[in-house]
């Protein structure tokens, strides 16, 4: 296999910055939730907010796992969708200097607006995002890298894609080209909101089952109907052969297909929230791609999530990840 993990998702350039409590009251922003906005309404936020110490990287859900599957030193694909604007240019750019193969080429780019996702950080460390997915709402198959699917141990979908006809279908035919060539398929709901708004378009599209599920514990319980957690875990079994469920500062708990292992935490002060699913699911995916049991990925993406909340932004810096990999294998 070439690639460890291919992904599929949104691509919307992370613009982060730190903001009070009342910047939501002044701007009519609901705190702690991801809204989709459209290109007028976030550009009315973009005037109000100091660009000049906001943090700008490639992003999307999906993106950032693979980033961390890359960093942890893994071979990574990603199929998205950017426009021919300064920040799709920047983008291609950003995915390339972090070690992740890509298809798509500067000049063969569509007119359009690259998507972007504001990221407001308040003193709690909880995120608040307001996203514009621009032309990345037009995912479709046809960005699809069938070949890097077939050759690659895992394919990894984005939970977000499953709010538009174009981006269900996509999912659908990936995990149909992965089933094909024997890649095993692993989803993330990525937000409570897809669960509670589209399960229909989920049951559709995970079908008779996946080999992998991540899930935090409101979506384990919104997508189950399920009123406990352990009950929950038990009809997860339904639709996973292993699953991962995310259980903030109390760690995670992964069922490998026989049993359930409990995932420890580690003691960290939170800075930021955003993007600690999204690297806990690239390191686990690394994990398990390079090796590691269950029970060792679990632990170093609960390692690499912890650093993650402890700083400013969604990713690790190459000699984090380096740093984290050899306090797992002293």
């Amino acid at each position: 296999m070439k690639y460890d993990v291919t992904g599929i998702g949104n691509a919307l350039v992370d613009i982060e910055f730190k903001v009070k409590d009342q910047f939501f009251s002044d701007n009519g922003v609901e705190k702690g939730l991801m809204t989709l906005v459209d290109e007028e309404r976030q550009n009315s936020l973009m005037a109000v907010i100091n660009t000049a110490e906001a943090k700008k990287q490639a992003g999307g859900s999906a993106a950032n796992s693979i980033v961390a599957v890359s960093q942890f030193g893994g071979k990574s694909f990603y199929n998205f969708r950017v426009a021919d604007d300064e920040l799709g240019h920047f983008y291609l750019q950003d995915l390339i200097d972090s070690g992740v193969d890509i298809a798509l080429k500067k000049e063969a780019l569509e007119a359009g607006v690259t998507g972007k996702c504001l990221v407001m950080v308040t003193e709690d460390s909880e995120r608040t995002m307001n996203t514009f997915l621009g032309i990345t709402q037009n995912f479709s198959t046809k960005d699809i890298h069938d070949a890097a699917i077939g050759d690659s141990k895992y394919l990894f979908i984005e939970g977000y894609l499953v709010t538009s006809p174009n981006g269900k279908e996509a999912m659908v035919h990936a995990k149909q080209v992965a089933e094909a060539a024997g890649t095993k398929v692993a989803l993330t709901f990525s937000d409570p909101a897809m669960v509670k708004y589209f399960k229909a378009n989920f049951d559709d599209v995970i079908g008779s089952g996946i080999d992998l599920l991540f899930a935090n514990e409101e979506e384990a319980m919104l997508f189950t109907g399920k009123e406990t957690l352990a009950e929950a875990r038990e009809e997860m079994k339904k639709y996973a052969k292993h699953f991962v469920i995310t259980l903030g500062k109390n760690g995670a708990m992964i069922f490998d297909g026989d049993t359930f292992i409990d995932i420890e935490p580690y003691q960290t002060t939170a800075i930021d929230s955003n993007g600690a699913g999204d690297m806990f699911a690239g390191a686990f995916l690394y994990g398990i791609t390079n090796g590691h049991s269950y029970a060792s990925s679990g632990k170093l993406a609960s390692m690499a999530s912890s650093k993650i909340v402890s700083q400013f932004g969604p990713r690790l810096k190459w000699h984090e990840a380096k740093e984290i990999l050899a306090r797992l294998n002293p």
